[in-house]
C-alpha cells in the first residue's frame, strides 16, 4: 500500500513550531522531471528510509510502520541506491552501493550525519530530512505531490506551517468583505496571492493592482480616488480612479508602506465609509471594494514612529498574511520551480531536465531576490537550452558563484565535526566504543568523556544494522 494511500491525521490546527518538530521527508526536485514537484512524507515512527528505482514514484510503509521505501523513476538512480537511519538522536544518510554515488552538499559521501537543511542527492534526485528523529510533533498527512498541484497558484506548498497558514487565507478570501494585508520581502509572489484572493472571493468586479510607491507624489490622490473635470489644470474630463475601477471586486495596494501621508486619510476614509470623494467634487460616491495591501516594509514600525497612521493599519490588517522568503523554502523549491517552468515554457516545460550541476546551483543559492529572481533566471535559461537540457552555463552568473563557508574558527563549530565524526563511527562500529577509540586514535576514556559531553548513549548504535 503506498503511503498516500495510507494517509495519516492531517495537521489542521498545528502552530508552525510544533509541525516544524514532527520529522518529515521531502522529495525536493527530480533533476529529470522538474516539473513532477515535490512531494512530502511523514516520518513519524520511521527509523529507516530506502530509496531506490521504480516505475514511479511512490513511497510504501512496511506493516509495523517502522520502515519507508520510496521508489524514483530514473535511469540514473539504482535499484537500490542509498538509505536514510534514525540513530539516536541524529538522522544518517548511506549510500547503498550506488552506481552513481550519493551527495550531501555536491560532495559524494558513503555515511553522512545530516543536518538540518542538508540536500542529499540520489540518481539527481534531491531529498532533505527535516525535523528530529525522535520527535512526537503532529502526524502531517503524506502528499506525493498532487495535493500541493490542487491547490491555487501561489499558495501551494508542501511545508506543514505554510500549508496551515494558506489554508487560512483560502478561508478569509471567500469573505470578500475582510481586508488582507500580505507582508514579505520583495519578489515573494505577494501580487500572485493576491490575484488567488481574488479569484477565491468570488467578487465580479475586477482586479485592480496599483503600486503605491510608483505613484508620482504630485497624482497620488486623483490617480487614486479620481478627479472631475475642471479640478486643477490639466484635467479636461473626468476621471474615476483606481477605486472606483475597482468597484465590486478588488483594489491591490502594493507597498503600501509608501503612500503619502496625505493620501492615508482619504484612503481610511474609503475603508471606514465605503465611500470617495474625487478630487474637485463635494460629493462622495459609494464604492464597494476589498482592499487587499501588500509590502515589505515594517509597517509597525512605521505607526509607532508616526510615518504610517496606525488607525490606517489597524483597517488595512483585518487579516495578516506572511509570505517566506523564497531561500527559506527549501522543501517547495520543486513545487515552486514547477509553476515557474510552467509559465515561461508552457508545453515545453514536460521534456525539460536539468543537468546535476545546474540542480546542484539552484538549490544552492539564496535567491536574495526571491521568486522574481528565479522566474527571470529560468526564462533565460529556458531560451538557452536549445536542447531541452538546462546546464550550469545557461544560468546567471550570479547563481554559479558557490555559497561563502565561514571558517571553522569558533569552538561550536568544532565542536559540532568532532560530534559527527563521533557518531559516524560509533553507527560504523555499532557502538562498541573500543572500535571508535582504535579508529579516532584516542583511548577508549577520552571517547567516553567526548559522548558523556555531547549526550550520546552508545547502546542506541548497539542494535543498529550495520
Amino acid at each position: 500500500m503506498s503511503s498516500v494511500d495510507q494517509t495519516l491525521d492531517e495537521v489542521a490546527h498545528a502552530t508552525a513550531g510544533s509541525a516544524a518538530r514532527a520529522p518529515l521527508l521531502f522529495i525536493v526536485f527530480e533533476a529529470d522531471r522538474p516539473v513532477a514537484r515535490g512531494a512530502r512524507f511523514s516520518l513519524v515512527g520511521v527509523d529507516t528510509i530506502t530509496f531506490g528505482r521504480g516505475d514511479a514514484r511512490v513511497a510504501t510503509r512496511s506493516a509495523d510502520g517502522r520502515s519507508l521505501d520510496v521508489r524514483l523513476p530514473g535511469r540514473w538512480i539504482s535499484s537500490q541506491h542509498a538509505r536514510v537511519r534514525a540513530v539516536g538522536a541524529d538522522f544518517i544518510v548511506e549510500d547503498a552501493g550506488s552506481r552513481n554515488g550519493t551527495f550531501v552538499a555536491g560532495q559524494r559521501v558513503t555515511s553522512h550525519v545530516l543536518h538540518e537543511g542538508d540536500s542529499v542527492e540520489a540518481g539527481r534526485v534531491f531529498f532533505t530530512v527535516r525535523g528530529h528523529p525522535a520527535a512526537d510533533g503532529p502526524l502531517v498527512r503524506d502528499d506525493d505531490g498532487s495535493r500541493a498541484a490542487s491547490r491555487p497558484f501561489g499558495l501551494r506548498t508542501l511545508m506543514p506551517e505554510l500549508e496551515e497558514s494558506a489554508t487560512a487565507l483560502g478561508r478569509v478570501a471567500r469573505n470578500g468583505a475582510v481586508p488582507i494585508l500580505l507582508l514579505g520581502p520583495t519578489g515573494s509572489g505577494k501580487e500572485v496571492v493576491a490575484r488567488e484572493v481574488h479569484a477565491q472571493s468570488g467578487r465580479a468586479g475586477p482586479f485592480v493592482p496599483v503600486n503605491c510607491g510608483a505613484l508620482p507624489s504630485s497624482l497620488v490622490e486623483s490617480l487614486l480616488f479620481g478627479h472631475v473635470k475642471g479640478a486643477f489644470s490639466g484635467a479636461a474630463r473626468d476621471e474615476a480612479g483606481f477605486v472606483r475601477s475597482a468597484d465590486g471586486g478588488t483594489l491591490f495596494l502594493d507597498e503600501i508602506g509608501d503612500l503619502p501621508a496625505t493620501s492615508q486619510a482619504a484612503l481610511l476614509r474609503v475603508l471606514q465609509e465605503h465611500e470617495v470623494v474625487p478630487i474637485g467634487s463635494t460629493r462622495a460616491v459609494k464604492v464597494d471594494v476589498r482592499v487587499v495591501a501588500a509590502t515589505h516594509r515594517p509597517l509597525e514600525a512605521l505607526s509607532s514612529t508616526g510615518s504610517f497612521r496606525d488607525d490606517l493599519l489597524a483597517r488595512l490588517k483585518g487579516y495578516s498574511h506572511r509570505l517566506p522568503a523564497l531561500g527559506a523554502r527549501m522543501p517547495d523549491f520543486g513545487v515552486i520551480l514547477a509553476d515557474v517552468l510552467a509559465r515561461v515554457a508552457g508545453e515545453r516545460a514536460a521534456r525539460l531536465t536539468f543537468t546535476p550541476e545546474a540542480a546542484r546551483a539552484l538549490l544552492s543559492y539564496g535567491w536574495p531576490l526571491n521568486v522574481r529572481e528565479l522566474h527571470q533566471a529560468m526564462a533565460s535559461a529556458v531560451t538557452l537550452a536549445s536542447e531541452d537540457v538546462i546546464e550550469a552555463r545557461h544560468l546567471p552568473a550570479e547563481v554559479l558563484v558557490p555559497p561563502s563557508v565561514p571558517a571553522p574558527a569558533s569552538e561550536p563549530t568544532a565542536d559540532e565535526g568532532l560530534r559527527d565524526r563521533l557518531v559516524a563511527l560509533l553507527h560504523e562500529q555499532r557502538g562498541n566504543v573500543a572500535a571508535v577509540a582504535r579508529a579516532m586514535g584516542k583511548a577508549p576514556a577520552q571517547i567516553h568523556r567526548w559522548m558523556h559531553r555531547f549526550q550520546i548513549d552508545p547502546d542506541t548504535f548497539r542494535s543498529a544494522p550495520p
